[in-house]
């Protein structure tokens, strides 16, 4: 891709892939163009079963994402249609139901929109300089769908104090670490980028299938109320039965080998 012109850059690399949001000139704000280019990206992985994990990072050294472009909000503009939620909103991982763990990794500033990355990511890293916050009031806009994902990982009054406050409170890394924001911190860039690589081709070397289900049942738990939380997930943990995986692994740990996965979810036994 042409690293110029393009939105959002993606490569990738054995069987994990790299996402950059790439308009560092207006601090990786989320333009039409660049949700547009990640619905597409998130369809690309999806079927792709030779991916299996996906890293996401922001273009530049000072933000990772500032939100919504401002200068392009306007009601029939980007995602501010009068469509149904999931007509709209198709532009983070979890929003397409991607089955592949992505890890976030927040280089820089992360603001509004930008926490929507955040709230729908499985493994969030940051470094120490990174802040967040909200700055959607202070430009009359509603804090809705990515508080609620904040609320979920930190609790109600983190989402509180960052949505009513606005741009007036910043969330530092520390904090948001131990708030649970954001899930390890480093002490650069680079190295929560090559903390990301190694998480990244740990995740490789396991069960696609059971990965993926293992990802399904912990966000169905942030969904469903128990029992159907548990209930949802045991038939998940019964599904792998069927799947070759569910007898290679067993079998490669009793003949010490490394096992051979089979990457197709809908595979038998």
């Amino acid at each position: 891709m042409d690293d110029s012109t393009d939105p959002v850059l993606f490569e990738r690399d054995d069987g994990v892939a790299l996402i950059t949001l790439n308009r560092p000139h207006e601090g990786n704000a989320l333009a039409p163009e660049m949700t547009r280019s990640l619905t597409q990206i998130w369809t690309r992985v999806k079927e792709d079963n030779s991916i299996r994990a996906v890293i996401l990072t922001g273009g530049g050294e000072r933000h990772f994402c500032t939100g919504a472009s401002v200068g392009k909000l306007g009601v029939g503009q980007g995602g501010l249609h009068n469509l149904p939620y999931a007509d709209v909103n198709r532009f983070t991982s979890r929003m397409m139901a991607v089955p592949q763990p992505v890890i976030c990794v927040v280089n820089g500033l992360c603001n509004a929109g930008g926490l929507h990355f955040i709230a729908d990511s499985d493994i969030v890293i940051a470094h120490n300089g990174v802040q967040f916050l909200d700055s959607h009031v202070d430009v009359g806009q509603v804090s809705a769908l990515e508080s609620i994902g904040i609320a979920r990982r930190a609790g109600i009054g983190a989402a509180l104090l960052m949505g009513l406050v606005g741009r007036a409170y910043r969330l530092s890394a520390e904090r948001a670490h131990q708030l649970g924001i954001i899930d390890l911190i480093e002490p650069t860039a680079a190295a929560a980028m090559a903390r990301a690589q190694e998480l990244a081709r740990a995740i490789c070397a396991n069960s696609p299938q059971a990965v993926a289900l293992t990802k399904r049942a912990i966000w169905a738990s942030t969904e469903l109320p128990d029992p159907q939380a548990l209930q949802y997930a045991w038939e998940l943990l019964k599904s792998q039965w069927a799947h070759p995986d569910f007898d290679e692994g067993p079998r490669a740990f009793t003949e010490k080998r490394s096992p051979n996965w089979n990457p197709d979810p809908n595979a038998r036994r």
